[in-house]
């Protein structure tokens, strides 16, 4: 089973590339997003850390937390963020590793996916065995943000400031989708990877 690491700037169409990839091989996804906004639930194991650390404040009506009031207090406070971060990223990669281990232990699949925008930064390639670089041109990655987001250029513009460049992604990816153009052809992309990276036989046969 190989380990996969997805990445790629916002508007680039990971999701669109990963659903296609699901349905064409066998294998397990994990979106790092969901996966940590699953662990701040009420009962997951960074409700009670999160709440010490940031106070009740942060809590709905239902106890939930509520996740515009915590973005809006550690984003005003730098050294609050990096708090947060100490908390969730480890403990996101510690339920990752689980995952795989798991997977790894029922010998059912050939590919294991983390998806991640900030793969790279978070350390979760670290934990693959390669990583996958979704691209798209700047024009279409802002069209798409337009429509699908409704975002105006001035926060497109924030967005691009804060991530990766085109050339840092390259720079540490192993593969490169070019999903600028039609789904046909970057599904043709997908196609040729996964024939090259599948296993001779798959596990458990």
């Amino acid at each position: 089973m190989k380990v996969i690491g997805i990445t790629g700037g916002v508007g680039c169409g990971k999701t669109s590339i990963l659903t296609y990839i699901k349905e064409h091989c066998a294998c397990r996804i994990i979106y790092s997003d969901e996966l940590a906004k699953q662990m701040h639930v009420r009962g997951g194991v960074l409700y009670e850390p999160l709440i010490d650390l940031l106070g009740t404040k942060i809590l709905r009506e239902d106890l939930e937390i509520d996740r515009a009031k915590m973005a809006a207090k550690i984003f005003a406070d730098p050294d609050l963020l990096a708090k947060v971060n100490a908390l969730v990223h480890p403990a996101v990669t510690r339920e990752i590793l689980a995952q795989i281990a798991q997977a790894e232990k029922r010998g059912e699949i050939d590919f294991f996916f983390v998806e991640a925008a900030l793969l790279i930064e978070n350390g979760f390639d670290k934990i693959c065995d390669e990583l996958w670089y979704i691209y798209a041109n700047e024009s279409v990655r802002r069209k798409r943000l337009k429509e699908s987001r409704g975002y105006s250029d001035q926060k497109i513009d924030e967005i691009l400031r804060g991530q990766l460049s085109e050339q840092e992604f390259r720079e540490v990816c192993d593969e490169v989708i070019d999903n600028s153009n039609s789904p046909e052809e970057s599904f043709r992309q997908v196609d040729r990877l996964l024939a090259k990276k599948r296993p001779d036989q798959a596990p458990g046969i």
